[in-house]
């Protein structure tokens, strides 16, 4: 999905003065958004490419299309709804390359402001979580169906939840659980006292990466997308929390290592983050990691080679 925050009715996108440096965007040039979200991106380096013709947007949640297809209805872009995997094994099959890859992989504000989404724990509503409302799995199967110990090792793993067991057994003692403040009420006994983060952040958290298979579809994902850069092209990828962080950073750097036989270049040695500017209007940009890579051209290729 696509992190922004919603300033008078507008979606921003997070990083996006970053994101145009770095992906480095040419008139003509052809883009894919792997997680279009409500366009904001999409639209910033459009503005650039000026070709809507060689554009394809990609998000699984049927709100962001919908949203997509009104933003950009006079202009010829391809629209999917899929996620970014099904999407890229799809676009891989018809061998189509892109000079400019994006995937901002953060949760959407209207997500976490919409109750009925189920995704936020300040204010009461299904628990749900599915960014893909068409899925059968949501948040409310693992809490209520899951075994104790599976339940400890999702709040453990995708949450780092250091409380994970005790979480765990105490969801397991009260259920059936049916709303995000149920849930949070009974996380919150095993942080008694003050806490300077809110008790369930990590295990809202953890859930919503089990539902959505977060992290699963991003290892798949990213061998995907190196095949579906261009020579000479750019992707860019704006993680959020440090395990999305890590199998990124893990990926660019053995992708784009210094080895004769690489055919991606580490435009990032470190991840770029907000600045002070944007932190200020959009406090949610915080956690915003950018890593970008480039595909070597051919002769760039023969070059570095003939340099080894």
């Amino acid at each position: 999905m696509h992190t922004e925050v919603k300033i008078n009715n507008q979606h921003i996108p997070v990083l996006v003065d970053a994101a145009l440096t770095y992906l480095a965007p040419k008139q003509g040039a052809s883009y894919l958004d792997l997680t279009a979200g409500y366009g904001g991106h999409a639209a910033a380096v459009l503005g650039r490419t000026m070709s809507p013709e060689r554009t394809v947007l990609v998000d699984r949640d049927q709100t962001a299309i919908e949203t997509l297809k009104q933003k950009f209805k006079s202009q010829p872009v391809e629209i999917l709804q899929e996620d970014f995997y099904a999407a890229s094994q799809k676009l891989v099959q018809q061998k189509r390359h892109f000079d400019l890859i994006l995937a901002d992989l953060g949760i959407s504000s209207p997500h976490i402001d919409t109750a009925s989404r189920g995704f936020a724990f300040m204010q009461e509503g299904p628990l749900d979580m599915r960014m893909d409302q068409t899925q059968p799995l949501s948040a409310a199967d693992i809490v209520n169906n899951y075994s104790q110990g599976d339940i400890a090792a999702i709040l453990a793993e995708y949450g780092e939840e250091p409380r994970a067991k005790r979480i765990a057994g105490l969801i397991v003692a009260n259920r059936p659980l049916h709303t995000t403040t149920d849930l949070a009420t009974i996380v919150a006994r095993a942080y008694p006292g003050h806490s300077r983060m809110h008790p369930a952040t990590r295990t809202f958290q953890g859930l919503r990466i089990a539902v959505n298979d977060e992290l699963g579809l991003l290892l798949k994902s990213l061998p995907l997308w190196f095949r579906l850069l261009a020579p000479g092209g750019r992707l860019g990828v704006i993680s959020f929390h440090s395990l999305e962080d890590r199998i990124v950073k893990e990926a660019f750097n053995e992708a784009a290592g210094d080895r004769y036989d690489t055919d991606l270049r580490l435009l990032t040695k470190r991840p770029i983050t907000a600045g002070h500017d944007e932190l200020v209007f959009n406090p949610r940009s915080r956690s915003a990691k950018l890593r970008v890579v480039a595909k070597i051209k051919t002769k760039e290729r023969e070059a570095h080679a003939n340099s080894g």
